[in-house]
């Protein structure tokens, strides 16, 4: 059975996942550097890492195997996690792959270069009601993929 890992220290759409994987009985990583609120469920298990940089990434790129579940907004812990074999999506429900990440990790180059630079804009707009349902219905699809393929 696959498992969910949540990178889950600015992951806004925790409940999203814990419902989905209440769904379907997967096990589920809550990896974090500081504790927070879990659900009252034993599938359900919070991983608190030290507050080292990228420690919650390691924690999980050490441990995701093929046909596992990451959600992160992390591009490059996306792109370890697709060469492990697992699926990715981010926070608003677009899955990376092998054949996007490429892409994603020279825009994430640009846009880095574009803040430093002082050129590039503000983030991103703040997660509403549609994100989330958009969000859950892309998870639905990795999840149900990944029971599929294994």
């Amino acid at each position: 059975m696959p498992a969910i890992y949540i990178d889950a220290d600015a992951c806004p759409v925790r409940d999203e996942v814990y419902r989905v994987a209440k769904r379907h009985a997967l096990m589920t990583w809550v990896v974090a550097n500081q504790w927070m609120n879990m659900p009252n469920d034993p599938t359900v298990r919070l991983e608190v890492v030290d507050d080292g940089f990228d420690a919650a990434d390691h924690w999980i790129a050490e441990r995701v195997g093929s046909g596992d579940v990451v959600v992160s907004d992390d591009i490059p812990l996306a792109a370890r996690c697709i060469a492990a074999g697992a699926r990715v999506i981010n926070n608003r429900g677009d899955v990376r792959d092998a054949g996007n990440i490429g892409e994603a990790l020279a825009m994430r180059e640009l846009m880095q270069y574009a803040r430093e630079s002082g050129t590039a804009g503000r983030g991103q707009k703040p997660i509403d009601d549609q994100d989330r349902r958009y969000f859950s219905q892309r998870l639905e699809i990795v999840v149900q993929a990944a029971l599929k393929n294994g």
